[in-house]
């Protein structure tokens, strides 16, 4: 327990240190993160890959941008990233974005640019005995991104208040425990850990699913009632407001990787797998996961309001808004949002 702990703590520093060592960039030099990984996070790689941002910026009249793409994931420290002016823009889940939009309204005020993708996250098993949460047993452990605030802990809390009420909110935490994606699916398909469950997301989620063992025992849409937004983009309001060109240029590149992996899913998935290996999938099945019709990439938030408005009943975030469209900047504002 002490190694994996003292492992963890060296993993933190080793962020910190490379987000500290971002800060004093040119002001021709953009700095985003490339994120957490997977199919979540590729219009970020189809951006880097294909120089769309810079595209974009030279049509503007901003021939000289640079843009720096930044190997750190993870909310908590890209939140950091952004909030200590060594990022520009970063890419995470709802949650995360709203836990920073409610902590910065009355300072660096975070909105968000537009969403990524919206798609299902899986609650995957191979314990015989578990048919839903109502199940768990203090002998079972479910791997997530993060404890409490990833986007499967805030699904799990907001099952057991429609099952319990309000009052046994994180009823099911006691059950998660902090992993990787890459890292829970060796661990569920190991079978000789102590983790028996894994809540992930697209092509790990179709990597574990290749084991007849696994099966899903519930998705983040049976509890949010539909297709919701999984990444999206944010950044500061001044950010926004010094340079709107620069703003437009990344939100028009980012609408164009989209467009690109919805026409050619085969490039989106080389793109992947020279980035991040694929999950384990070669180019046929990432090519299949890439046309699963849950699987949406689009700039059009969805369901965020639902998150916003759980998390404020259970006090996670201090303020609710009105709409959605008091959480985006204004460029994307006439999209049918929700």
């Amino acid at each position: 327990m002490f190694a994996k702990r003292f492992r963890q703590l060296l993993l933190a520093s080793a962020a910190s240190a490379m987000v500290a060592g971002c800060g004093g960039a040119p002001d021709n030099q953009l700095r985003i993160p490339t994120g957490a990984g997977g199919v979540g996070f590729l219009p970020l790689l189809m951006m880097r890959e294909h120089g769309l941002i810079e595209k974009h910026a030279s049509a503007a009249g901003l021939p000289d941008i640079e843009v720096r793409w930044i190997d750190i994931g993870g909310p908590a420290v890209m939140n950091d990233a952004l909030l200590s002016g060594s990022v520009d823009f970063i890419a995470a889940g709802p949650p995360g974005f709203l836990t920073l939009w409610d902590r910065t309204r009355d300072s660096a005020a975070v909105r968000g640019v537009a969403a990524m993708t919206s798609l299902p996250m899986y609650l995957n098993t191979h314990a015989g005995h578990l048919r839903s949460l109502d199940d768990l047993t203090d002998a079972d452990k479910i791997a997530v991104t993060a404890i409490k605030v990833s986007i499967p802990a805030i699904i799990m809390q907001m099952y057991a208040t429609q099952r319990y009420g309000v009052e046994e909110a994180y009823r099911f935490d006691r059950y998660t425990v902090t992993m990787t994606h890459p890292d829970g699916v060796v661990a569920l398909l190991s079978g000789t850990s102590e983790i028996n469950a894994h809540y992930t997301s697209p092509p790990f989620h179709h990597r574990e699913r290749e084991d007849p063992s696994i099966r899903t025992i519930m998705t983040t849409d049976d509890v949010m009632g539909g297709a919701t937004t999984f990444t999206m983009m944010s950044t500061t309001t001044r950010f926004h407001d010094e340079n709107p060109e620069l703003y437009a240029a990344v939100l028009a590149a980012l609408t164009e990787a989209n467009e690109m992996i919805r026409a050619d899913p085969g490039a989106a998935a080389d793109v992947l797998i020279a980035a991040d290996g694929g999950g384990g999938f070669d180019r046929a099945g990432l090519v299949e996961v890439l046309g699963d019709p849950d699987i949406r990439f689009t700039t059009t938030p969805e369901n965020v309001m639902r998150y916003a408005e759980f998390m404020h009943e259970i006090g996670s975030i201090n303020n609710v808004p009105e709409s959605w469209r008091d959480l985006f900047f204004p460029e994307i504002h006439d999209v049918p949002g929700g």
